[in-house]
């Protein structure tokens, strides 16, 4: 083979001779150097040599990528190594097999690195998005509730403070978690939240620690996340649960003997739909949200029924009772909420118009949310103040609206109605293998039942001759 010393004339000019499928150069300075070149590709270093009697070639590299004092190294090194009696095939073949390793070893720190990253707040977002479709509107709303971050002007009718501002709102108890490191939350770090939590909210904490639990428990199933979890749960320990303490039992009800002064306190409120509300709830035994989205299509007047969308078996039908009808008959259908507000009502184009001018005078900015506002909900959103107002002006202070709900399955006992009657008017699950699997009372015979209830209560209350007015005069 002819060699010739390289130069950098020489091997940029060097070309692949025609007719052939490969050309190669061979330095005189580096022994076994060599330039390869093809008719389709730029010439590149390789080294030839002779290793255990039989010809061996190594590529080196491109021009671009080596110089020739470069190249005329990397042939002595390769020469070196075949007198030591290595073939530098293999020792190439394990560099790249050792780069590709190391390569890959980077990219899974990275991934680790990323993944031992994720705070509890991007989990529970996924934990969120992944359970919505099982869950009804109003359970994932409030697990969104206990992540708000608060710090918001409360639109709700609260005193100003001295220097004429509103208060804001409080963040969600489990938002001051949502910024760690999914793996920094140990089980000292829940007791540390729980320990505050239960200084100024116990009740509302021990719901969010439940539902921590629970999301807790996804993380575990999570393949991606379970191994960033200190324990299986952190959250089940037994000082968080000592410290949030355990929810007493509430007993508020109606006596036999408060119907009278509770039914003159509702009936006085100054709002027909908040009235209604609250003597339906009583008269029912609906929980509270149950009654606040009953919609016009729910009421069948036709066959004295309403449908109940039920949190547990999705709807139930309860009888339309007597009394019931003539409150429901008597409201405004301004939407096709039964129990709506003139507060949420979607404002029309001309109200828009005047409000914008309005602002315009002031020169303002009408704010951008205060249209969806307006037609977010056109029901009752909180009937709530209203009760405590009535029920602490005639010494009934401490009724909550779940305990008109106790009242009505309560007061049904001084009828011996039967328990299974009750509970199906109510909504709750059957507690017996009878009442599961083989009773199916149909509409009519809870009406039977359900309407002596309501002509007791009413009676109880002294109502029963104006409900006979009211059905005669209809």
């Amino acid at each position: 083979m002819a060699k010739v010393s390289f130069t950098a004339a020489r091997v940029n000019g060097f070309k692949c001779a025609l007719g052939k499928k490969q050309t190669f150069l061979w330095d005189s300075t580096a022994p076994g150097l060599g330039l390869r070149a093809t008719p389709g590709g730029r010439p590149a270093y390789v080294f030839q040599g002779v290793y255990q009697g039989k010809d061996v070639r190594v590529t080196i590299g491109g021009l671009d990528a080596w110089t020739i004092a470069d190249a005329q190294t990397k042939a002595r090194a390769l020469q070196r190594l075949i007198d030591e009696g290595k073939d530098p095939r293999d020792l190439k073949r394990d560099a790249i097999a050792a780069a590709k390793a190391k390569e890959a070893a980077m990219v899974a720190q990275a991934a680790a690195e990323k993944l031992a990253a994720v705070t509890v707040g991007a989990a529970w977002s996924k934990y969120l998005e992944d359970r919505q479709p099982f869950w009804g509107e109003r359970h994932y709303a409030d697990h969104v509730k206990m992540t708000k971050e608060g710090g918001k002007v409360s639109k709700r009718g609260v005193k100003r403070a001295a220097d004429g501002t509103k208060p804001r709102t409080q963040p969600g108890p489990l938002f001051q978690l949502l910024a760690l490191p999914l793996s920094d939350l140990t089980p000292a770090v829940v007791e540390q939240w729980a320990a505050e939590q239960a200084k100024t909210r116990a009740t509302y904490a021990r719901l969010c620690w439940r539902c921590l639990k629970v999301f807790l428990n996804w993380c575990a199933e999570h393949p991606e996340l379970s191994g960033l979890l200190a324990t299986v749960n952190p959250a089940k320990t037994k000082k968080a649960r000592e410290v949030l303490g355990r929810p007493s039992a509430h007993d508020d009800s109606l006596e036999r003997g408060q119907l009278a002064t509770w039914f003159d306190a509702v009936r006085r409120i100054e709002n027909p739909v908040v009235s209604a509300y609250l003597q339906t709830m009583l008269l029912t035994g609906a929980r509270p949200g149950e009654a606040l989205t009953l919609r016009w299509q729910d009421v069948d007047t036709q066959w004295k029924s309403m449908t109940i969308r039920d949190k547990d078996e999705g709807d139930r039908v309860i009888p339309l009772t007597p009394y019931v009808a003539r409150l429901l008959a008597d409201l405004p259908r301004r939407n096709e909420w039964v129990f709506s507000s003139t507060r949420s009502l979607s404002l029309d184009p001309d109200s828009i118009r005047r409000r914008e001018a309005k602002h315009a005078r002031k020169g303002t900015v009408a704010p951008t949310g205060e249209r969806v506002r307006a037609s977010a909900s056109g029901h009752l959103t909180d009937p709530g103040s209203s009760h405590r107002c009535a029920c602490a002006s005639v010494g009934l202070a401490g009724l909550t609206l779940h305990g008109l709900r106790r009242s009505f399955s309560t007061l049904s006992e001084w009828l011996e109605i039967p328990t299974g009657v009750v509970a199906q008017i109510q909504g709750h699950k059957p507690s017996a293998t009878a009442e599961k699997h083989y009773k199916r009372r149909p509409i009519d015979l809870l009406r039977v039942h359900h309407e002596r209830i309501e002509a007791w209560i009413l009676e109880q209350a002294g109502l029963s001759l104006c409900l006979e007015r009211d059905l005669a005069a209809a």
